[in-house]
């Protein structure tokens, strides 16, 4: 049981790591951990996510705390209710990308603020554990202790939507009308992406909710996946396509051509559209081109630098008072979303820059290709500790900065390794101002990385 608690989530193979049973504990300990009254709770299109909700409701009306039933919906619109709706807290039941026998729960504190494994999941694995639920309920027939007042909570529905749609067409800024394609990959994007009726011509693709995901993995971090998005921007007439995730907290775009647009180009477009509304900080993650942080500034912004994940992301963003911040997987943060993602936000920000452009969207994008940049590339290694030693003595005499994992920048190239939390894996990425340059430097450092 304990493997399914992450470093950002709660996530497992259903009927196998991920029970109905574990999920009447895990409502039992999320509401003993915060002492919640109010709690949000979403869900995703998966066969089992209902199942997993009752369950899980159970076990948080157990501790006395009223739920507010969102149903079928997207991961930003759970965070959204739990910011317009006052909850203590919040819940998405959902497993995102993952393939469709895995489901699993995203969790939230107060205005949307994320639980990582070192703030909260980490301490409700070991009350579910430990079954040390706070107070325990008596069991049936037995005396109550002293003082004990059970109260179970409520369940209501509430269908935020039009409130969530009114939220994001506040954002739109355009100038003439946008064709998009868009490839639900059956999931629950379809829902996210009614907030943009009106302001943005849909053409769906794969837009029936099905959980087994019968056409393709809903994860637009994975190129094979955009093949059929592509091919029908090539066939039609559009001014780009995005691509959603499982639940639709990240998305992927391709431009007129049907050409992949790096996700870290995305976050300098939307860095552009935001500045043009407001200035303000915008923060970028490590692994992002060197581009991003130049476009920031060119654009009257202040960028700031900072680690791979969500929470931290979230947590640096309320710090700074970012109003913008973007990752190269494909979340995009808006301040004006609770700090949290919004991919039809990302969606209309691209739209409403485009509309006021001249141009495609591949020429607003070549500008921004100033640097040859790696794909990220894994290696399994034995001791990654033993790597990164190696690594600080071979390129001692660059810049070095430990923000996470190890980077080193240098005049004209720079990388990034970072071990991954769950696999004994190490990540490389790595940018250089040459072609030549940059193959030259993955050879090495992949020689020096696998012990070659």
């Amino acid at each position: 049981m304990s493997g399914i608690f992450k470093a950002y989530d709660i996530r497992g193979i259903f009927g196998k790591d991920l029970t109905e049973d574990i999920a009447f504990k895990i409502g039992r300990a999320f509401a003993s951990y915060l002492n919640c009254r109010k709690v949000v709770v979403g869900q995703d299109m998966r066969p089992h996510s209902k199942p997993l909700f009752d369950a899980l409701v159970l076990g948080l009306t157990m501790q006395g705390a009223d739920v507010i039933s969102l149903g079928l919906c997207s991961t930003p619109m759970s965070y959204f209710a739990n910011g317009r709706l006052g909850a203590d807290a919040s819940i998405m039941i959902t497993a995102s990308h993952n393939p469709a026998e895995w489901n699993g729960f995203k969790l939230c504190r107060a205005q949307a603020v994320p639980l990582s494994g070192e703030t909260g999941i980490g301490d409700i694995e070991r009350i579910v554990l430990k079954l040390q639920f706070n107070p325990p309920a008596p069991k049936p027939g037995s005396a109550c202790p002293p003082n004990f007042v059970q109260r179970c909570g409520r369940v209501s529905q509430y269908n935020i939507l039009p409130e969530y749609t009114a939220h994001v067409k506040e954002c739109a800024k355009l100038n003439r009308p946008i064709k998009i394609a868009a490839d639900f990959a059956n999931s629950v994007g379809v829902i996210e992406a009614k907030t943009l009726k009106g302001l943005v011509d849909i053409d769906p693709l794969y837009a029936e909710l099905d959980g087994s995901f019968p056409n393709h993995e809903a994860n637009p971090l994975k190129t094979e996946t955009l093949a059929a998005l592509q091919r029908k921007i090539k066939e039609g007439k559009y001014d780009f396509g995005a691509a959603f995730d499982g639940d639709a907290d990240r998305v992927g775009f391709v431009d007129e051509k049907g050409d992949i647009v790096p996700m870290d180009m995305i976050t300098a477009l939307i860095a552009q559209s935001v500045l043009k509304k407001e200035k303000g900080k915008i923060l970028y993650d490590l692994r992002s081109s060197w581009a991003v942080k130049e476009v920031i500034e060119e654009n009257g912004g202040t960028p700031q630098m900072c680690r791979v994940g969500h929470a931290f992301i979230k947590q640096e963003m309320r710090a700074a008072k970012a109003v913008f911040a973007g990752e190269l997987s494909g979340h995009y943060y808006f301040r004006d979303n609770y700090y949290t993602e919004s991919s039809a936000m990302a969606v209309l920000f691209v739209a409403n820059l485009l509309s006021q452009s001249n141009g495609p969207l591949s020429s607003l994008v070549a500008p921004l290709k100033r640097y040859f940049k790696s794909p990220e590339i894994n290696s399994e290694v034995k001791d990654p500790s033993a790597v990164f030693n190696r690594l600080r003595q071979t390129y001692r005499c660059g810049k070095m900065f430990e923000l996470d994992g190890l980077s080193m920048e240098f005049s004209d190239w720079w990388f990034n390794v970072r071990a991954s939390n769950t696999e004994p894996l190490v990540r490389l990425n790595l940018e250089a101002k040459s072609k030549e340059l940059l193959d030259q430097r993955q050879k090495e450092l992949l020689a020096i990385i696998r012990g070659q």
